[in-house]
C-alpha cells in the first residue's frame, strides 16, 4: 500500500508540474497553486477511473453483454456526464460553491467550542489500525448513502431530479453519472456535511469516494454479472440493475408510487436489514413505466442541457403539486 501511496503521489505531482501549474501560471492564478495540486489528485483519479471504465468494464461488457444495442446513440450522453463528473469539472464548482459555505459552517462551529466526533476516536485502539478506521467510516457513508438514495426516491421533488438517472433505457457503464446537476450537489452536500461531523480526513473521504464510484460504474454497467453467495454481502451488477428495472426499482407498489428495492450503494446489507432487498434471478430491462407508451411516453430528454431543463420543470411541477 505504501508503494502504492508513493506512487500516486508521484504521478500526481509530475501531472501537476507538467499541466496544471504552467495553465495556472498562464492565466495568471499561481496564487491558487496550492488548492490546484489538491485538486490534481482528484484529475489523477479521475483519469484512472475513465481507463477502468472503457478498457476494463467495457472488455466484461464485450464478454458478458445483459442486452445487444443495434444503436447506441442514447448512451453517448452518460460519456459526457461521466466526463464532467470524474476529470473534475463538477469538483471544481462544488470548490467555488460548496466548499466555502462548508468551511464557514466549521470555522462558527469551532467559534461556538464545538469540535467533530472523530468517529475512529470513538474506540480504544482503531485509530491505531488505518485499514479497520477506514472500514468504519466506509460503513457509516455507505449507511448514510442508502438512507439518501431512499430519499431520493421517496420525497416527490427530489425524486423529480433524480428519475434522471433512471431514465437510461441502454444502462451501460458510462451511465452512473447521468445525473441531474442539482441532485449531484444535494448528494455531495449532505456528505460534506457528514464528512465534517464525523471529523473524516481528506484523504479517507477521498478514497471512500473513489471506492464508491469504481464500484458503482461496475454495477451499472451492461454485463450479466453475479457474486453468487456473496451477492448477499457486495452490490453487483445483477442486484443493482433490479434498481433500474422498470416497475421494480422505483415503483414497486404500483404505476406513479414512490419507493422500491435495492437502494444499497457498496452493501446490501441495509436493504436485507429494513425490507427493500430484491435478489431477483433476472436481467429486467431498465427504466421508468411514464417512459412506455401504455404510461404516456413521458420525454427525459437526449441532450445534456435538454435532460437538465426538464429536470427543473418536472422539479417546479413537484413543488407546485
Amino acid at each position: 500500500m505504501d508503494t502504492l501511496i508513493e506512487w500516486f503521489q508521484g504521478a500526481q505531482a509530475a501531472l501537476f508540474e507538467a499541466c496544471v501549474m504552467p495553465l495556472l501560471q498562464g492565466l495568471g492564478l499561481a496564487a491558487w497553486a496550492a488548492d490546484a495540486f489538491n485538486g490534481t489528485a482528484w484529475l489523477l483519479a479521475g483519469l484512472l477511473q475513465l481507463a477502468f471504465i472503457a478498457l476494463g468494464l467495457g472488455a466484461l461488457e464485450r464478454w458478458r453483454p445483459v442486452e445487444h444495442w443495434p444503436d447506441a446513440r442514447a448512451t453517448r450522453v452518460d460519456l459526457i456526464y461521466t466526463l464532467i463528473q470524474r476529470l473534475g469539472l463538477m469538483r471544481l464548482a462544488l470548490f467555488f460553491t460548496l466548499d466555502p459555505a462548508v468551511d464557514a459552517l466549521a470555522a462558527q462551529g469551532r467559534l461556538w467550542g464545538w469540535q467533530p466526533w472523530h468517529l475512529d476516536g470513538l474506540w480504544p485502539g482503531v485509530s491505531d489500525q488505518p485499514w479497520l478506521a477506514f472500514a468504519l467510516y466506509l460503513l457509516v457513508f455507505d449507511f448514510a448513502g442508502y438512507w439518501l438514495h431512499r430519499a431520493q426516491h421517496a420525497w416527490e421533488p427530489w425524486w423529480a431530479l433524480h428519475a434522471l438517472h433512471h431514465s437510461q433505457r441502454q444502462m451501460g457503464r458510462w451511465a452512473d453519472n447521468r445525473n441531474h446537476f442539482l441532485d449531484d450537489g444535494l448528494g455531495a452536500a449532505a456528505f460534506a456535511l457528514l464528512g465534517l461531523l464525523l471529523g473524516t480526513e481528506p484523504a479517507q473521504f477521498m478514497a471512500i469516494t473513489l471506492i464508491t464510484q469504481t464500484f458503482e460504474s461496475l454495477q451499472h454497467a451492461n454485463v450479466r454479472l453475479h457474486f453468487g453467495p456473496l451477492e448477499r454481502l457486495w452490490v453487483s451488477p445483477r442486484f443493482h440493475r433490479q434498481h433500474h428495472a422498470i416497475g421494480l426499482g422505483h415503483e414497486s407498489a404500483g404505476p406513479g408510487s414512490l419507493g422500491g428495492h435495492n437502494f444499497g450503494v457498496l452493501l446490501p446489507w441495509w436493504d436485507q436489514l429494513f425490507g427493500t432487498a430484491h435478489f431477483g434471478p433476472t436481467t429486467p430491462p431498465t427504466g421508468i413505466r411514464d417512459q412506455l407508451p401504455e404510461g404516456g411516453a413521458r420525454d427525459y430528454g437526449a441532450g445534456l442541457w435538454n435532460q437538465q431543463a426538464l429536470g427543473l420543470r418536472r422539479l417546479w411541477q413537484a413543488l407546485h403539486r
